[in-house]
């Protein structure tokens, strides 16, 4: 499908200085060291393509949610980081806006690569300030925008909406593939289609799973989703972590699962878990115990799909040609917890014909860090948690829409 908006190709970057909006808030190890570089890397062919044209690079992100200038929040780290990756030198310059920006910018060749400061340690960020969307401007004198940070487009800040009205502003080529492969998916998905949902709160899926129903063969839900599911249809989930308040949304799920395959399939339809691995606390040494959904003991909580859940959802994805994964099926950050998610993650790599969208946050952490190919494996690992489930749902996003129309 063809994209809506203008992108590297069609403007006149050619040996321009251009201000690129990337995604560096990746995770930190406690010694303040990268722990996973897939946003970092995934950034690097728009930059290459960059740097191909003549073009001086100035990189604005941001990193974590620091409250002023904190020092464990700085992109210095990331700056060493991209310059490996980028196979050049990456200049970093602590601040984002002002004089010391403008200095370092003049003062830089064609082909470099400028990284500014955590763009959070200003509050006119958030608060998708215009005054502050032009020092960005002006600091970074640059010709043009370029919006790459696909994981902060549904936000509308300053460096997402206000700067679009300061500078000529098209898409990266991540950008680009994040939107039109995951528009694709949702528009014009290759059948069967199945989704995957899990992670913590049916809440924040609720739109997600309407846009789904009408489009998907299946829908496997796990995780602590599939308890809210559960204990809305009646059933004692113990000591497990539902959402007492979701249960009218879920029983208006099934109404739309009844109106479209009828009463006696809605369970076909909506797959959930027929047992559950459970433990009496969540801990790294916790013992793995399957029970039948339905039987939790008083004692214990859901952490995981159980057993027979496990070959259910992997039968549906052997059967599917497009398969849609957000969220975890258990708390796969815990290995005896982990291997709902693990044999999702099985089931998808070895059916390469299966065109495989796995939402990010927590999903793609777990499925990058399990694939030894480090997402190479599977169709598209986005790199946006909150945005890919709203363009999802069939929202438009602020750090899109601003961008300049395409023209064709």
């Amino acid at each position: 499908m063809k994209f809506f908006k203008e992108t590297l190709v069609d403007v006149p970057l050619d040996n321009k200085t251009v201000l690129v909006r990337a995604d560096y808030n990746v995770p930190l190890e406690k010694d303040g060291s990268i722990a996973d570089d897939y946003r970092i890397s995934s950034s690097v062919p728009t930059l290459q393509a960059l740097l191909k044209r003549g073009c001086k690079i100035v990189i604005i992100s941001h990193l974590g949610r620091p409250e002023g200038r904190d020092k464990n929040c700085s992109l210095e780290v990331v700056a060493t980081r991209l310059s490996e990756l980028l196979k050049t030198r990456v200049s970093f310059v602590d601040d984002c806006i002002g004089d010391k920006v403008k200095m370092a910018v003049k003062k830089a060749p064609q082909h470099s690569v400028i990284l500014l400061e955590n763009l959070r340690y200003y509050p006119e960020e958030e608060a998708n300030d215009a005054a502050f969307a032009k020092k960005l401007a002006s600091s970074s004198m640059a010709r043009y925008f370029v919006q790459d940070g696909f994981g902060v487009v549904h936000r509308a800040h300053a460096s997402t909406a206000a700067i679009t009205l300061q500078l000529p502003s098209v898409a990266g080529m991540l950008l680009e593939k994040e939107y039109t492969t995951i528009t694709s998916a949702m528009k014009h998905p290759k059948h069967p289609l199945v989704a995957v949902l899990g992670g913590a709160k049916v809440s924040d899926k609720i739109e997600v799973i309407e846009a789904l129903e009408p489009i998907a063969e299946q829908i496997l839900i796990g995780g602590a989703m599939a308890n809210t599911f559960l204990a809305a249809r009646g059933i004692n989930m113990a000591k497990s972590k539902f959402e007492a308040d979701q249960a009218d949304e879920v029983h208006r799920i099934y109404a739309k699962a009844t109106a479209k395959v009828g009463e006696t399939h809605e369970d076909d339809f909506l797959v959930l878990p027929t047992d559950l691995a459970v433990a009496s606390e969540l801990s790294e040494h916790a013992k793995r115990e399957i029970v039948p959904t339905g039987a939790m003991p008083a004692d214990k909580m859901a952490l995981d799909i159980g057993d027979a859940t496990i070959e259910k959802f992997v039968d549906c994805i052997n059967n599917a040609k497009t398969v849609i994964w957000n969220g975890t099926l258990g708390m796969a950050e815990y290995e005896n917890f982990a291997h709902g998610s693990a044999r999702i993650a099985l089931a998808l790599a070895t059916h390469p014909n299966i065109v495989s969208i796995i939402g990010g946050g927590d999903t793609a952490d777990f499925a990058l860090h399990w694939d030894s190919k480090n997402g190479g494996s599977f169709s598209h690992v986005s790199t946006g948690g909150g945005a890919s489930l709203e363009l999802m749902s069939g929202k438009k996003l602020p750090g899109i829409e601003s961008l300049l129309d395409a023209r064709h």
